[in-house]
C-alpha cells in the first residue's frame, strides 16, 4: 500500500496517466493491442485492468492483465521492484496463486517510462502482470474456514520466501525506515499531526509508547523472515469451492500487491493478517484466534512472539489509520479509497484497548487451542 524508505512526509508521487496514454503504453512497451481498459483503485501506484486482443490467427478471445504504474518515488528503486517481481514469479512456480509479469518487447520484466508531459516530467516503472480471478475478501462474508486458510497462507508464503527465495535482488528488502514495516510503528510520531487533537490521537500515542517499551526491546528474540507485509482484505482474492450458500467453503485464488515486502519477522505477518481480517468481520474480537490457528498449523509462535501479538495488531491498525489520514491530505481526490480501513478501523482499535490485552489474548489463544483437537482438513 505504500511508499519508499523515506520517513518524511511525502511529496506527490502518484502517477496520473490517462486511459489513452495507458493504452498506448501497453502497445509501445509490450507490443499488445488493448481492446478494453478500466482503472483499478490503488493507494499510491496507478493500476489498470486491461484486455488485449490476441494476434490474428490465434484462437479468438482476449487475455487479461493489470498494467501497474509504480509511483515516481518507488520507481527510483529498480532493485526493490525487481525483488518484488522475482518473488511473485518464484511463488507462482511454487504453486501459490501469484501474478507473473508479461515481458516487454525487449524481454524485460519492467520498463522505466516517462509520465505526463510538461515541466518536471517524472519517470514511472511500468509492469504488465497477469490478471488473477476471484473476489476480494473484503466483498465476502468471512467465515472461520477462510480465516484459517488466510492464516495458513500467511505462514506458508513467508516460509517459502525465507527458506527458498535466493535472488540477488533480495538484499533490497532490507528497507530500514520503511514506514509500513511493523518494526517502525514509532515513526508514526512524524505523521500523527494528520489526526488533529482527539481520542483517536490519544489511543495511537498510547500504542506507540507501549510499542517502544514492550515490542522494540524484544525484536531480537523474534524469528526473522521476508514478509509480504500487506495481506489485507483487498489483496487476497478467493473463490468458492462449494455450492453451499449457507456455509460456503473458500480457497485463496490470488495474492496481490507485493510492494510492501521487506525483511521482518514471522509474527509480523500473522499480526497484519489478523488486523485486516478484523476490518470486515461482524465479530472482530474472535477473528484473531482463527487466523492464528491457521498460521500455527504451519509455524507455531514462540511465547515471546505470542506475547507481542496484541501490540503488533494494534500497531498495524495505527499505521493504517494514521498513514491513511496523512495520505488523504496529499491526495484528497482519492480520499474514499484511502479511508476504507478507517470506516471500521478506529472502532476496532478503540474496542481492543477498552477490552484490554489480557481478555483479547485469552479469546485468541483459547480459539487457536481448540483447533489443536480438531484442525480443518
Amino acid at each position: 500500500m505504500s511508499s519508499g524508505n523515506d520517513c518524511q512526509p511525502r511529496t506527490l508521487t502518484k502517477p496520473a496517466v490517462g486511459e489513452k496514454e495507458a493504452t498506448e503504453l501497453v502497445d509501445r512497451v509490450f507490443g499488445l493491442k488493448v481492446s478494453w481498459i478500466r482503472p483499478l483503485p490503488s493507494y499510491d501506484d496507478q493500476n489498470f485492468h486491461v484486455r488485449v486482443s490476441r494476434n490474428k490467427g490465434a484462437a479468438e478471445g482476449a487475455d487479461e492483465y493489470v498494467l501497474k504504474i509504480t509511483n515516481s518515488e518507488d520507481s527510483q528503486e529498480p532493485d526493490l521492484i525487481e525483488a518484488q517481481t522475482q518473488a511473485m514469479m518464484f511463488l507462482s512456480a511454487e504453486g501459490f496463486p501469484s501474478a507473473t509479469p508479461y515481458l516487454t518487447k525487449d524481454g524485460n520484466i519492467m520498463s522505466l517510462e516517462s509520465g505526463e508531459s510538461g515541466p518536471g516530467n517524472k519517470k514511472y516503472m511500468v509492469r504488465l502482470l497477469t490478471y488473477l480471478p476471484g473476489t476480494p475478501v473484503a466483498k465476502i462474508a468471512t467465515n472461520t474456514q477462510i480465516l484459517y486458510e488466510i492464516g495458513k497462507l500467511a505462514a506458508s508464503l513467508d516460509k517459502a520466501l525465507s527458506e527458498k527465495f535466493h535472488h540477488p535482488s533480495v538484499k533490497s528488502l532490507h528497507r530500514g525506515l520503511f514506514i509500513w514495516n511493523l518494526a517502525n510503528v514509532p515513526l508514526l510520531d512524524q505523521y500523527i499531526y494528520a489526526l488533529g487533537q482527539n481520542k483517536y490521537r490519544e489511543v495511537v500515542e498510547q500504542v506507540i509508547e507501549q510499542f517502544k517499551g514492550k515490542v522494540i526491546p524484544k525484536l531480537s528474540s523474534f524469528r526473522a523472515c521476508i514478509n509480504h507485509g500487506d495481506l489485507n482484505d483487498h489483496n487476497i482474492l478467493v473463490d468458492s469451492s462449494s455450492s453451499s450458500l449457507e456455509n460456503p467453503q473458500y480457497r485463496v485464488s490470488g495474492i496481490l500487491d507485493f510492494s510492501d515486502m521487506s525483511y521482518g519477522y514471522y509474527v509480523f505477518e500473522v499480526a497484519i493478517a489478523i488486523m485486516y481480517m478484523m476490518i470486515e468481520s461482524p465479530d472482530p474480537q474472535s477473528v484473531g484466534g482463527h487466523v492464528l490457528a491457521g498460521f500455527e498449523s504451519v509455524l507455531p509462535l514462540t511465547e515471546e512472539e505470542r506475547g507481542a501479538l496484541f501490540l503488533l495488531v494494534s500497531g498495524r491498525f495505527s499505521q493504517s489509520l494514521v498513514m491513511a489520514a496523512h495520505t488523504a491530505l496529499l491526495y484528497p481526490e482519492n480520499k474514499e479509497y484511502l479511508m476504507i480501513t478507517a470506516k471500521t478501523g478506529w472502532k476496532h482499535l478503540l474496542k481492543m484497548f477498552e477490552v484490554g490485552q489480557e481478555a483479547v489474548e485469552k479469546t485468541w489463544f483459547d480459539t487457536a487451542k481448540a483447533y489443536m483437537n480438531h484442525a480443518p482438513a
